[in-house]
C-alpha cells in the first residue's frame, strides 16, 4: 500500500467500519478461518488508536450480523469463544484510554459466557467519552428498523405522529450521529445489512485491503478520501447556487421598460408617420 502524508482536509466526526476479510486473511496464509477471525479482533485495537489520533469522536464496528448465524456452527461457536475472550482482556485498557464501548444488536441466542462479558464491558466504560466504540454483534439493519417501528406502534403513536426524528429516536443508535464515512475492506461493494437507516447520506470506502491487515496508514488513507468529497446532502454547494442564480438572473420589469439611452446597439423605431 502507498502510505500518503497529505493531511485530511475534513475529519469525520462519526466512522463505521464493516470489516472483512477474515477468512481470505486467513486462507492466503494457509490458517484456519478462527485465526482470521482473532487476527481481526486483534486489529480493532489499532483503528482506536487511530481514531483517537485523528480526533474520530465516534467508531462502529460490524462484528457479527443477523444472518452470519448460518455460517458454519464450528466458526460462530468459536467466533463467540474469541469475541468472549478479546472483551474480557481489552476492556480495562479500554477504560484507560477513556473509550466508551456501546452494543447494537440484540442478545438472542448469544452465548452466556459472551452476554455477561459485553454487559462488563458496557458496565465499566460507561462513563468514559474520549471515544465511543459501538459494536453491532447480532445486529441487522432492517431488524433495527422492525425493533423501533415495534417500540413506536407499542408506545401508543398515531400514524400522523411518525417521522424521520422519531424512527431515528427509536434506533439502537438514538443518541449518537448518523455515520459521516462507512468504510468496507476486502474489496466487496454492499452495505450487507449494516445501518441501513442511518447510512442515508454517508460516504462510502471500499479498500481491497482485508480487515487484519487495515491498519493506521490505510485508516489515514480513507479519512484523505473522505475529506476529498464534497457532501451537498441532496442540496447543491454554495458556489454552485451562486453560478445557478448568475445563471437564472432575468431582467427586472423597470430594465424592460428602460428607454434606449445614446449610442444604444439597438435599432430606432420607425416612425409610423412616414410609413406610407
Amino acid at each position: 500500500m502507498t502510505e500518503t502524508n497529505e493531511t485530511p482536509e475534513l475529519h469525520p466526526q462519526h466512522v463505521a467500519i464493516i470489516m472483512d476479510g477474515n477468512g481470505r486473511w486467513a486462507r492466503a496464509r494457509g490458517l484456519p478461518r478462527l485465526m482470521g477471525h482473532r487476527a481481526g479482533t486483534e486489529n480493532i485495537r489499532r483503528i482506536v488508536h487511530a481514531c483517537v489520533e485523528n480526533g474520530v469522536k465516534y467508531l462502529t464496528v460490524y462484528a457479527f450480523s443477523t444472518e452470519n448465524w448460518t455460517r458454519p456452527s464450528n466458526e460462530v461457536q468459536g467466533l463467540m469463544r474469541i469475541l468472549a475472550e478479546v472483551i474480557e482482556r481489552e476492556t480495562p485498557e479500554l477504560k484507560r484510554e477513556g473509550v466508551q464501548i456501546r452494543h447494537f444488536g440484540h442478545m438472542e441466542n448469544v452465548p452466556l459466557a459472551l452476554q455477561k462479558a459485553i454487559k462488563y464491558a458496557l458496565d465499566t466504560t460507561k462513563e468514559n467519552d474520549r471515544l465511543v466504540l459501538s459494536v453491532c454483534f447480532n445486529y441487522g439493519g432492517r431488524d433495527d428498523i422492525v425493533r423501533a417501528i415495534r417500540k413506536i406502534v407499542a408506545s401508543g403513536a398515531e400514524s400522523e405522529d411518525i417521522t424521520d426524528e422519531l424512527i431515528s429516536r427509536n434506533l439502537d443508535t438514538a443518541d449518537i450521529p448518523d455515520p459521516d464515512l462507512i468504510i468496507r475492506t476486502a474489496g466487496e461493494m454492499r452495505l450487507s445489512n449494516f445501518l441501513l437507516w442511518q447510512a442515508a447520506y454517508a460516504e462510502y470506502y471500499s479498500t481491497p485491503t482485508t480487515w487484519p491487515d487495515f491498519g493506521k496508514e490505510a485508516f489515514h488513507e480513507a479519512l484523505v478520501e473522505y475529506g476529498r468529497r464534497q457532501r451537498k446532502f441532496g442540496g447543491i454547494l454554495p458556489e454552485e447556487r451562486q453560478e445557478y442564480k448568475e445563471e437564472n438572473s432575468t431582467p427586472t420589469v423597470s430594465e424592460l421598460s428602460e428607454p434606449d439611452q445614446p449610442g444604444s446597439s439597438t435599432p430606432p423605431r420607425p416612425d409610423p408617420a412616414a410609413v406610407q
